[in-house]
């Protein structure tokens, strides 16, 4: 009965559009209400210990660091490197989109983040070479997804702190499938580029050239060398190389590349505490719901309800691949994880799944709900770059989208993809 109500209640507030976090909130003063085994108390406790942890600390860093990366320069530059090396071939501008998504996806942690540093650039230069609004949108919007499976990337921590898996090696299980997603992309635009006529661009650079702007963009590509070199080389943990990227994000965006003034300095800090700030109470509402869900013993219910309805590895990964692609349709993604990851960790144990390579295949499908309506947040992003409906961006998505589910399908099934670096670095 609390669970049943617990359940309605969070659906009532996201049918009357009440915010993620708060939802998660009233729904679990709803169940606490009326469960005989809770106080009040539980609210408030919970979701002060559920933010209090050193790795979360991570979040509110990464978060700060791509927008003065964002900002400073250091996305511009990314971009330039791409073009000269990949702006020349069949569909050279999309490609390009991929390839600096891919890249700064390894400095942001973020989804949206790299929708909105790298669309900003890319799509406006898109259009005015022949590429419809529409696509130019949704390839922008599911290359940017990547930003949450390339490390370092914030549910990645999250998920870790959730289920007490080891950050760095989720961090380690997520360059393969990153690349291999970034590689369908890269396919599918050939194939739309082909068909439609998006040629390269017409500027080609010498070995000179490129190495110019490679040296150029040299502070930029540093970025994620030093961030996870350092994490892997064990010189810093997580949270600290988080910190270390905005204190090298800041130095080059202020003082090398000069593209951030000392008074932006404040709106970037305004705006990226806002991020942290909603995140925060996403995650302390989120934990607070998942704490109710344990107390009722809901994951070890679900885990014997899927074990009675079959015991093949591959029909039960397959279904928990459908119900993250619905949950990511509505759900934030952090809250997600928050509530799903102790249900579903028992299930993917019970079937011996690694709990590391089920953190990729929970964290890609959830990627992939950042571009299926209704959500669909980088969609949001990238409609409102290009300045289209959502309903247009929407009718150019489905190739991409199509692209990131077989890539999901390959993560799913073959576990060396997300499991060989992991098992290769283990110290």
């Amino acid at each position: 009965m609390v669970t049943m109500w617990l359940f309605l209640s969070f659906a009532a507030c996201l049918v009357v559009t009440v915010p993620i976090g708060a939802s998660l909130g009233i729904a679990a003063v709803v169940a606490v209400h009326l469960s005989p085994k809770m106080q009040y108390t539980h609210v408030t406790q919970t979701m002060v210990t559920a933010i209090d942890s050193f790795p979360l600390m991570a979040v509110p860093f990464f978060i700060l660091a791509g927008e003065i990366m964002g900002r400073g320069g250091i996305s511009q530059r990314l971009l330039g490197t791409a073009r000269a090396f990949f702006g020349s071939y069949t569909g050279g501008l999309g490609l390009v989109t991929v390839v600096a998504c891919m890249f700064f996806a390894a400095i942001s942690g973020s989804g949206p983040a790299t929708v909105a540093a790298i669309g900003s650039l890319m799509i406006p230069s898109m259009i005015s070479r022949g590429y419809s609004i529409s696509y130019s949108g949704a390839l922008v919007a599911a290359a940017g997804s990547i930003g949450v499976v390339i490390p370092p990337s914030i549910p990645m921590v999250v998920y870790s702190v959730a289920v007490g898996a080891s950050i760095r090696d989720m961090f380690l299980a997520g360059f393969i499938p990153g690349i291999l997603i970034g590689l369908a992309l890269i396919a599918t635009n050939y194939l739309i580029a082909r068909k439609e006529g998006y040629g390269g661009e017409r500027e080609h650079y010498t070995l000179k050239e490129k190495l110019a702007v490679t040296w150029d963009a040299k502070w930029s590509l540093l970025v994620p060398f030093i961030i996870l070199g350092g994490i892997y080389g064990g010189v810093f943990t997580p949270t600290e190389a988080a910190a270390v990227a905005v204190i090298y994000g800041i130095v080059v965006g202020v003082f090398v590349y000069r593209d951030i003034k000392i008074p932006e300095l404040y709106d970037i800090f305004r705006h990226a505490g806002l991020i942290t700030a909603t995140a925060m109470i996403i995650m302390g509402t989120a934990s607070v719901f998942g704490r109710i869900l344990t107390m009722e013993q809901i994951p070890g219910r679900v885990a014997l309800f899927i074990a009675s309805i079959t015991e093949s590895r591959f029909l039960i990964l397959l279904m928990i691949n459908i119900l993250l692609l619905i949950v990511g349709c509505f759900m934030e993604t952090l809250a997600a994880i928050l509530i799903l990851a102790p249900i579903l960790v028992p299930v993917a144990e019970m079937i011996e799944v690694d709990k590391i390579h089920f953190g990729l295949v929970m964290i890609v499908n959830l990627a992939i709900g950042f571009i299926t309506p209704p959500l669909g947040v980088n969609l949001f992003v990238a409609a409102g770059i290009a300045k289209i409906s959502l309903e247009a961006i929407c009718r150019s998505i489905v190739l991409p989208l199509v692209a990131m589910i077989i890539a999901l399908t390959f993560i799913t099934y073959i576990p060396g993809l997300s499991l060989w670096i992991p098992r290769l670095l283990a110290p």
